[in-house]
């Protein structure tokens, strides 16, 4: 399994996993937001990098065990300040390239909370694609109102370490909708980017 790679005791295997893992999941939104980012509007709401494209952190879900196995081999990275209502535990990794990962798991293996149900559906994976925003209302009313997108919370609302985030359940382009469908987390930081 891939996703093992993040735990090798060799730092070139662990980039590497990192690295594939981060182009799927990058390659995913990109296919969801093409329409978005072509919208000015929107586009100026989000933090882009260099190719235009909104800095990007890919979650990934992992069991319980695991998060201990990758947290281990990374050396151990500061876990998240994640909202008490949250049934989650979160740390990032970050590799060269921008290439930005967060490592997921539940408090609550057999829980109802978001990432516990996520294990139980579909197993270890690609549970997120996090996209980095200058404001997180202004993208959701856009997202809202010119592409008929609805937000999973009505309202932003408080994420990990200070931070404000809505989610996105979107299909992917060309896929059945059981198939396809990518969650985009929008993430504007405490202290915003300019």
């Amino acid at each position: 399994m891939l996703i093992s790679g993040l735990s090798s005791q060799d730092r070139a295997s662990r980039e590497r996993t990192a690295k594939d893992l981060f182009s799927r999941g990058r390659h995913l939104v990109r296919a969801a937001t093409t329409e978005w980012l072509a919208d000015s509007k929107f586009a100026a709401t989000m933090v882009l990098g260099a190719s235009q494209f909104p800095l990007t952190t890919v979650g990934i879900a992992v069991m319980p065990e695991t998060f201990e196995r990758v947290r281990a081999a990374n050396g151990s990275p500061r876990l998240a300040d994640v909202p008490p209502d949250q049934d989650a535990k979160e740390f990032e990794l970050h590799f060269a390239q921008q290439v930005q990962l967060d490592i997921l798991t539940t408090r609550e293996p057999s829980g109802k909370g978001a990432i516990a149900r996520y294990l139980q559906k579909f197993g270890e994976g690609i549970q997120q694609v996090e996209l980095l925003a200058r404001n997180v209302d202004a993208a959701t009313e856009i997202l809202r109102s010119r592409f008929g997108v609805q937000p999973i919370y009505p309202a932003t609302r408080a994420g990990a370490d200070g931070t404000r985030v809505n989610f996105f359940l979107v299909s992917l382009p060309d896929k059945a909708p059981e198939q396809g469908k990518i969650l985009i987390e929008l993430v504007e930081p405490l202290t915003p980017n300019k």
